[in-house]
């Protein structure tokens, strides 16, 4: 158990999928790990698929299962912001039939490992809240719109106005021991080589947008916790600007697998030694 996968923010794209599943046939790896931003966006038709995920991604991911038998991996997977939440009963669906492993807010036993799950973001500019809370507090980047705002494609089952990914982190990792953890986040840690956003010069009443936008209460979890692993998405020109897809803060390595041209990126690492990792474009 020690090679893996990690994809994020394909966004529907089948060429790209095409290409993740010819690797994953030919590598065979014991785990792929899917970051988030899974779907098209606003669910719109991709190819000749009406609906991507029953007509596309799970008969693939099947069909995978059934060309690989017992070398198909281990999928963790979680939805990201630009992922309708209406689409989640689905993914449950398809988890609770063995097909992966549904990520979110969960603790799953992976060997010695553990997988922790996580698919909320801070506030973005972006309308469509369903993977959106609070960081740390109620306050808003210049330029982001409130989580309490926007639209969703469900119904909360929480106050959102008091929710944040602090306290998630803090509820998820409570008396947990998370220094053999791989940590599978959508968003970023705020204020590193991962997070830096195309936002230069860019003023809303004024004041400076911040070109930093990940998550302060994960980059905290990652200070003060050491977790072994963190994998991550999001922004997808964080490597193009700072030229560093991944980052070791303190004992900690962590990846953002996310990229902002048309081919595929994939984070292919090795538990028994996750800083060789090695980021492959195709």
């Amino acid at each position: 158990m020690s090679k893996c996968f990690f994809v994020t923010d394909l966004h529907g794209h089948i060429d790209r999928y095409d290409k993740l599943f010819l690797q994953i046939k030919e590598e065979k790896p014991e785990a792929v790990f899917f970051g988030g931003d899974l779907l098209p966006h606003r669910l719109k038709k991709m190819g000749n698929y009406d609906d991507f995920t029953t007509d596309f991604l799970f008969p693939s991911l099947y069909q995978l299962k059934k060309d690989l038998k017992d070398r198909y991996p281990r999928i963790y997977l979680i939805l990201g912001n630009d992922d309708a939440r209406c689409e989640e009963e689905k993914f449950l669906t398809e988890s609770n039939n063995g097909l992966f492993h549904y990520s979110n807010q969960q603790k799953i036993s992976f060997g010695d490992y553990l997988i922790f799950g996580y698919s909320f973001v801070p506030p973005t500019p972006f309308q469509m809240k369903d993977w959106e809370k609070y960081d740390v507090s109620r306050y808003v980047d210049p330029g982001c719109v409130h989580p309490n705002e926007g639209f969703r494609t469900y119904a909360p089952t929480e106050d959102i106005e008091f929710a944040t990914i602090q306290k998630d982190l803090e509820i998820l990792t409570e008396n947990e021991d998370v220094s053999k953890a791989i940590f599978l986040f959508h968003s970023p840690p705020y204020k590193t080589y991962l997070d830096r956003a195309s936002l230069d010069g860019i003023m809303v009443d004024h004041v400076p947008m911040d070109v930093h936008v990940g998550s302060i209460a994960i980059k905290r979890l990652i200070e003060e916790r050491h977790p072994f692993i963190t994998l991550h998405g999001h922004i997808h020109e964080s490597t193009r600007l700072t030229g560093f897809w991944k980052q070791q803060i303190g004992n900690t390595v962590s990846f953002n697998a996310a990229h902002d041209g048309p081919e595929l990126s994939i984070v292919k690492f090795d538990l028994k030694d996750p800083s060789m990792a090695k980021r492959i474009i195709c």
